[in-house]
């Protein structure tokens, strides 16, 4: 007897397809904010282009322009990897993505489920319907908002949201680097390798099947220095020219024959000093850079990006360079970088939240490498630091327009204040705005045991712009909130220096935005990469309770984190924060490196 593929019903507030960084950060940042949401991924592993699978490390804007590190979840995750694995050991990196999405109550994973149908009813996505290889289930999910983070836009065809492929002509959008003629020519995808240095010579046999190389101009003088670090072999680069998505098995193939081949002419042909080296790791997941782009209710152009629209809706930025690589990739010569399209920026720019959500589905978002921008502008926003902020716009304004019974594009109009003012309290950065001080905060007296702390009120949460914005504090010396009658005090906001820009952190510097190492140089053989120094580790909240007597409320001992919250839930006439100092006899650093208190905000509320 017949009986079919059994089928699981889900129901949530919010659906996320696809579970990279973008797609990770909707759905912890709805979750945390009280939605249920159902995450759907492809793979058995989260991270996207930064998981194990590809192993591409997280660029943003903090990468190319000073200061502007992003913070929120993204920096939660950092700095957890940072103190957890130090060696940057891809397994310890992919079991870290999978507990930061388990440990949401809030969120159901749904691990190597294919999105592949959806029901749509005039223009609105009632459920999405996924296949799960490994049980061999159908899931179908019902949800009140649908957020696309899958990068091939997998909702777009299968609802009918409005998308775009390729390069826009530059009469379109009048853009500089805008085509005399559009095509549908995108960027392509890229298979990286890792290898290392060993202490012995090892010898390499190429595949039969991968093509050979015999000298640099075979090879369309790309870079292969084996001592550059980060050199992680981005120009085994195709199908720009081809359909990114339909062709992506043939294309696969193809790098796979091309990465071969550049090793075998690193090892054996010519002096590359690769006699020791031993090719560690090849990605059979090619990591893709564009392919279906939506389009939402704005479309950001490279205007946006570099003169800086001040837009009203902001809710995440950007400040990568535009980086385009042309559709040619690997066959293109690399002589004077013929290959690439870049233009550095000075200013981070804003990112709309009018560029999020689908022009013609009402209640569909997206988060990642797919939203409302041209072709341009694109490769700017398509880094994964910025999608990391990107999703954690799409999934605090998703739980917000659930809780108040509204489409996507009404929350856009009508609670965009509270959706900026929540990603701002949750440590988000946005250029043009301001944090709200609490009402309690504004109300008690704000002193310290020494210097300065107005800055802890000023509602900017890091340096920037040539400002500091912090309190330099010393360990030992309090910082209090004193009231004028017993007051009820809910919590603690904190936000300490992480040391952004990582200027003191020990290790190898150039692999401190990474998410893992993909290369391994000789002289970083056995290094670790630090911890930012400069952080914070132990201190004290302590409350004046009404009789008088200072009494400790919290005490943390190992902090690792920069943004961090404290509930209180109690009477006092004052609460006061105390950096507490510990002296290590052996290492003779005090906390991780540094007895001076930075922080940027000391807030009760």
């Amino acid at each position: 007897m017949k009986e079919g593929l059994k089928t699981r019903y889900h129901e949530a507030d919010l659906c996320v397809v696809g579970g990279g960084i973008g797609g990770m950060f909707t759905a912890i940042s709805a979750a945390r904010h009280s939605a249920k949401v159902v995450l759907m991924q492809d793979r058995p592993v989260l991270g996207g282009n930064a998981s194990s699978e590809i192993r591409m490390w997280i660029s943003g804007a903090g990468t190319r322009v000073r200061d502007l590190q992003e913070t929120g979840i993204m920096e939660e995750l950092q700095l957890e990897n940072m103190y957890r694995n130090p060696t940057r050991n891809f397994s310890t990196w992919d079991a870290l993505l999978y507990e930061m999405v388990k440990k949401e109550e809030n969120i159901e994973l749904l691990l190597n489920c294919a999105c592949c149908d959806a029901e749509t009813e005039n223009g609105h996505i009632v459920s999405v319907k996924g296949f799960q290889l490994t049980t061999y289930l159908w899931h179908e999910v019902s949800a009140k908002i649908f957020a696309d983070c899958s990068g091939d836009s997998i909702l777009a065809p299968l609802t009918g949201a409005e998308y775009r492929v390729g390069r826009e002509a530059r009469s379109e959008y009048g853009e500089e680097f805008g085509l005399e003629t559009a095509d549908p020519h995108t960027m392509g995808m890229s298979l990286l390798l890792q290898c290392r240095e060993t202490d012995h010579p090892i010898s390499y046999t190429p595949p039969a099947w991968a093509y050979d190389f015999p000298d640099d101009e075979a090879m369309n003088n790309k870079p292969h220095d084996l001592y550059a670090i980060n050199t992680n072999f981005y120009w085994i680069e195709l199908g720009g020219m081809q359909n990114s998505i339909d062709d992506t098995e043939e294309i696969r193939d193809e790098l796979l024959k091309i990465a071969f081949g550049v090793w075998d002419h690193i090892k054996n042909h010519g002096d590359h000093g690769a006699e020791n080296w031993d090719l560690e790791w090849v990605g059979f997941l090619p990591g893709k850079r564009e392919s279906r782009r939506y389009v939402g209710d704005y479309v950001l152009t490279q205007q946006d990006v570099e003169q800086c629209t001040p837009f009203e809706d902001a809710v995440a930025y950007g400040g990568w360079q535009i980086d385009n690589h042309l559709p040619g990739g690997f066959r293109m010569n690399a002589k004077g970088g013929a290959h690439l399209q870049k233009r550095r920026l000075s200013e981070p720019y804003s990112i709309p939240l009018r560029s999020l959500y689908s022009k013609n589905i009402d209640n569909l978002m997206f988060a990642g490498r797919n939203i409302s921008a041209s072709h341009v502008a694109f490769s700017s926003t398509r880094v994964m630091g910025t999608i990391g902020v990107i999703g954690q716009a799409v999934g605090t304004a998703a739980a917000i327009a659930v809780k108040n019974g509204l489409l996507p594009r009404q929350a856009a109009k009508e609670k965009i204040s509270e959706i900026q003012n929540t990603l701002l309290e949750d440590d988000c950065f946005l250029p043009t705005k301001r944090r709200e001080i609490s009402a309690l905060a504004k109300s008690a007296r704000l002193s310290c045991d020494y210097g300065d702390c107005s800055a802890l009120q000023n509602g900017i949460d890091r340096r920037v712009f040539g400002n500091d914005n912090g309190y330099y504090g010393k360990t030992g010396k309090a910082i209090t909130y004193t009231f004028d009658t017993p007051t009820y005090v809910s919590g603690v906001r904190l936000v300490m220096d992480s040391d952004l820009d990582r200027e003191y952190t020990e290790g190898n510097p150039d692999g401190l935005h990474t998410s893992s190492v993909l290369f391994f140089p000789a002289s970083h053989n056995n290094t670790t990469f630090g911890f930012p120094r400069c952080l914070i580790k132990r201190y004290r909240i302590e409350v004046l309770d009404e009789s008088g007597e200072w009494c400790t409320a919290v005490e943390v001992c190992d902090n690792r984190q920069r943004f961090v919250k404290h509930s209180l839930g109690l009477v006092a006439k004052a609460v006061r924060f105390i950096p507490i100092s510990t002296y290590h006899s052996e290492t003779k650093t005090e906390d991780y490196g540094s007895s001076t208190a930075h922080l940027f905000n000391y807030e009760v509320y």
